[in-house]
């Protein structure tokens, strides 16, 4: 008789956990974008010692496609940096969870572009893209948001 009511409240219990579970990962996943949050791809660096330009080399950024961007990053003067390391990370802030791939830079294309592939976004909602920079101006970071 024990076996079958522990049988029994298991089976009870584990579809009201799992619809508690699930209401609550829901309401995590939609938790909107904050107001105002800037969603330009052209921005001064932290410190201002640079300005960069984030370019989709597709048309539409698309969720689960590997993609590629360019950067084209020139001193705050306007000045093209054409010897800049640039490393990238970033994520979802609401999630917790960084990005799924580690996209880098494959190829400095002159006059301050650079090629970053590797980038992929497997879901929609809030992302950050941050280029931590080293050029002749100095170390600096800028941190991209984009809405998918």
């Amino acid at each position: 008789m024990t076996a079958f009511l522990s049988r029994r409240a298991f089976l009870f219990t584990l579809p009201a956990a799992l619809t508690v579970a699930g209401v609550a990962t829901a309401g995590f996943l939609v938790t909107p974008v904050p107001d105002g949050l800037d969603l330009s791809l052209s921005r001064l660096s932290n410190a201002g010692l640079y300005r960069a330009e984030l370019v989709p080399d597709a048309a539409l950024v698309a969720v689960g496609k590997m993609l590629a961007w360019t950067v084209v990053l020139r001193t705050a003067a306007g000045a093209p940096v054409t010897k800049a390391e640039i490393a990238i990370s970033g994520g979802m802030p609401q999630h917790g969870h960084g990005l799924p791939t580690a996209p880098q830079v494959t190829r400095n294309l002159g006059d301050g572009r650079y090629l970053i592939e590797g980038v992929k976004f497997n879901m929609g909602g809030w992302w950050t893209f941050t280029l931590d920079l080293k050029g002749a101006a100095g170390r600096d970071a800028v941190t991209f948001n984009l809405v998918l």
